[in-house]
């Protein structure tokens, strides 16, 4: 295969992964109003996707494999190690909390928590997965003609699009799903100084 095929597929990738690393650079960006666990997170996001620009940069800039694959090889190592750090602090921060929760009240349980961000998670990884394929698919055909430029252009994007349409939906429902659930939950839980008034 070519390397501008694969160059372009990484870019175009890369260019859609900013759904995610966005949203990390403002994580970075916040310091110490983001839990640590998330700031690691967002680094390994960032790292993982910086790594994705410069292998397609080096895809275009060079002519044999090795500098790719060792560029790819220098950045996913870290980014991995960021993740695996970000895993532990997060089920640390996670006990660490409930054992709050627990000194607080004995009888009151924890909100339900949100799970919103492993489906979105899938949702992109998805429609990013299928939106590579489909691009990389209609390149190595080899299109000749405007029309068929314009369909491998617009294909990925439409179905990009299509799932990132999807995540938004499904956000926006579970968070006032979620909220509704949370303040009913607030409202029927007895508080520790409602059990403690003095009769």
């Amino acid at each position: 295969m070519p390397h501008p095929v694969p160059a372009l597929a990484t870019a175009a990738v890369t260019a859609a992964g900013c759904v995610w690393y966005l949203p990390a650079l403002a994580d970075l960006r916040a310091g110490a109003d983001r839990p640590l666990s998330r700031r690691v997170r967002a680094a390994a996001c960032v790292t993982a996707w910086a790594t994705a620009a410069v292998v397609a940069g080096l895809l275009l800039a060079t002519d044999a494999w090795r500098w790719p694959v060792a560029a790819a090889a220098t950045g996913t190592l870290p980014a991995v190690f960021l993740r695996v750090w970000s895993a532990v602090r997060h089920h640390r921060e996670t006990r660490e909390a409930a054992a709050h929760w627990t000194e607080l009240t004995s009888d009151q349980s924890p909100p339900p928590p949100d799970r919103t961000r492993h489906v979105v998670a899938v949702l992109l990884t998805t429609g990013l997965a299928a939106a590579a394929v489909t691009g990389t698919l209609r390149l190595a055909e080899g299109p000749g003609t405007p029309a068929a430029w314009l369909a491998t252009i617009t294909a990925p994007a439409a179905i990009l699009v299509l799932f990132i349409a999807l995540a938004a939906t499904h956000t926006r429902v579970a968070h006032t799903r979620l909220t509704h659930t949370r303040l009913t939950h607030t409202r029927l839980s007895p508080t520790r100084a409602t059990r403690r008034r003095p009769h």
